[in-house]
């Protein structure tokens, strides 16, 4: 290899021949390398590792919540993309919500209420993403979550921290909170928790497919809470769920092909920041240097504007992708920038959310990019009777202004955070890494972080992880600068007299703010897989 695979990381990568599984929990990572063992591909291994990720870390995902995957197929040499978005209820208006006295999602009493509550996405996209892409059926992969679930796994302390943080949520959320909770209480580090309850879900889903999920009896307990609590979701609202097959959105950077999922998804922001970015020599910049960090804030306050401003279901409204995704475009925002000054005006109310990723890459060289998120965390904290799962606050991704391209409207998706990733070689198409960064509206600013690393300064994928970050987290564009630990003082006191608002963050407080990613990358010309996981979770790269 050439010498920008060197190590200089707090952590080695990890290298492989027959195929690799990077998340953000061994227990999931050892499942979906269970499932290429047998001879499944990429898109089985990721549904598998996703479903053992609802029983290892609930805290962040769930079938409550929805799933985006990008696939790449290595024999077509092509990238398709999956939404396994819900949408809001066929009754749900911005009427009905101001009828309630609901003016605003921002309170985070309506934003993680049973108002904010849309149709569970996960189970269908698990199963069209098998559909499509896969060798194996959903009873194969869904094997490994169901025996988690029901023999029990421990609890990490990551997990378990977020798990306390959510108690009052989960506890005021609904009457069925004692399913996700031990003894009244989170599970402590090291304890064991089973989920029985999603484990009969799963064996319902692995032998009657979705209709047992949507129209069987989870469906029913979803209505039934959804009633009870005052929501808007009926019966017909699941049974009418279906997945998209969209067509990926990309972007050519330094000889390489990066693809997004389209609106209503974000990745859109990570393109026309890094569209942006193409125009300067970033190589030839210092890493963590106040000149590069300077950049890449205000390119993504830009790119956050864009994205903010038009992001929205593009079955409701003509979103201008390619006026966005343009070079014109690029080069005006280029010139909005200002090199001794920030361009940020104020800062604002703080918005906050997770969720899990997980990068597949199997001996073919076909790749899964998948995200399965619950929202903020537990989402709304609502369990469905006997059901072992939270119901999403996806939601609060709308907006009640009614002149906003992302307004609230029936049967709707709304702005959605969660963004797998695929890089390839812009001249023969062939992959390059699977790659993403959980973390809400973080994960925009985590992939353009990530590629820059791995692009212009040549790390390794866990070196590329590794490296601190800056996150526009409370208030994309316009908020608070978070700096992670790593990042010299001069360069904070340098960001703040060029009128950035910026915090250093350390500890504990890292783990909501900065993300955890996952990046696989194949070699092209020896097929060797190197993975990276972030040190900033439990994560593990596992291959065989």
């Amino acid at each position: 290899m050439d010498e920008h695979w060197t190590f200089e990381s707090r952590r080695s990568p990890v290298l492989g021949l027959h195929g690799m599984v990077a998340t953000s929990h061994p227990l999931a990572a050892k499942a979906g390398l269970g499932i290429l063992e047998k001879g499944g591909n990429a898109a089985d291994a990721a549904i598998a590792t996703a479903a053992a990720l609802n029983v290892v870390e609930p805290t962040s995902t769930g079938i409550g919540g929805d799933c985006f995957a990008l696939y790449y197929n290595a024999k077509q040499r092509e990238v398709y993309a999956l939404n396994g978005s819900g949408r809001s209820g066929a009754n749900q208006s911005i009427k009905s919500m101001k009828e309630l006295g609901i003016n605003s999602f921002q309170d985070r009493t309506i934003s993680t209420s049973v108002h904010a509550v849309t149709v569970p996405g996960a189970a269908m996209g698990w199963f069209d993403t098998l559909d499509r892409f896969g060798r194996m059926k959903i009873n194969d992969v869904l094997g490994p979550a169901i025996r988690l679930a029901e023999e029990g796994v421990p609890i990490t302390p990551v997990i378990s921290k977020f798990w306390k943080d959510s108690i009052d949520l989960l506890k005021s959320a609904s009457p069925n909170s004692s399913e996700l909770l031990l003894n009244n209480s989170a599970p402590a580090a090291g304890e064991i928790w089973k989920n029985p309850n999603l484990a009969r879900v799963f064996r319902e889903l692995a032998e009657g497919g979705p209709e047992a999920f949507y129209q069987g009896a989870s469906g029913k307990a979803i209505v039934e809470i959804i009633k009870d609590l005052g929501g808007h979701i009926t019966s017909s609202d699941l049974a009418n769920h279906v997945s998209t097959f969209d067509k990926p959105i990309s972007a050519q950077y330094r000889g390489y092909q990066i693809w997004e999922h389209p609106p209503n998804g974000q990745g859109i922001v990570a393109l026309i920041a890094l569209n942006i970015l193409e125009q300067f020599e970033i190589g030839k910049m210092e890493r963590r240097d106040p000149n590069l960090l300077h950049l890449l804030i205000d390119t993504v306050r830009l790119a956050f504007r864009d994205g903010l401003d038009h992001v929205a279901d593009p079955s409701f409204v003509d979103i201008p992708v390619d006026t966005l995704l343009s070079s014109e475009h690029a080069s005006d925002l280029k010139s909005l920038l200002d090199s001794s000054y920030s361009i940020a005006p104020n800062e604002g109310p703080e918005k906050t959310s997770d969720t899990v990723y997980l990068s597949v890459v199997d001996g073919d060289g076909n790749a899964c990019s998948f995200i399965n998120s619950n929202y903020s965390g537990f989402g709304t904290g609502i369990i469905p009777q006997g059901c072992g799962f939270t119901l999403q606050n996806r939601g609060s991704g709308f907006s009640l202004d009614e002149a906003h391209p992302n307004r609230l409207e029936p049967s709707k998706r709304p702005y959605h955070t969660i963004i797998p990733a695929l890089i390839t070689h812009a001249d023969t198409n062939e992959l390059f890494a699977s790659i993403g960064v959980m973390g809400g509206y973080h994960q925009p600013q985590g992939h353009v972080q990530t590629m820059v690393n791995l692009i212009d300064f040549n790390m390794n994928p866990q070196a590329a992880l590794d490296e601190p970050r800056f996150s526009i987290y409370r208030d994309p564009p316009w908020g608070l600068v978070s700096l992670e630990d790593g990042i010299p003082d001069h360069t904070l006191l340098e960001l703040t007299r060029r009128g950035h608002k910026v915090e250093r963050s350390t500890g504990a407080s890292r783990l909501g703010l900065f993300g955890r990613g996952q990046i696989i990358i194949r070699d092209r010309e020896t097929g060797v897989l190197w993975g990276g996981s972030d040190g900033r979770g439990d994560g593990a790269a596992m291959t065989w």
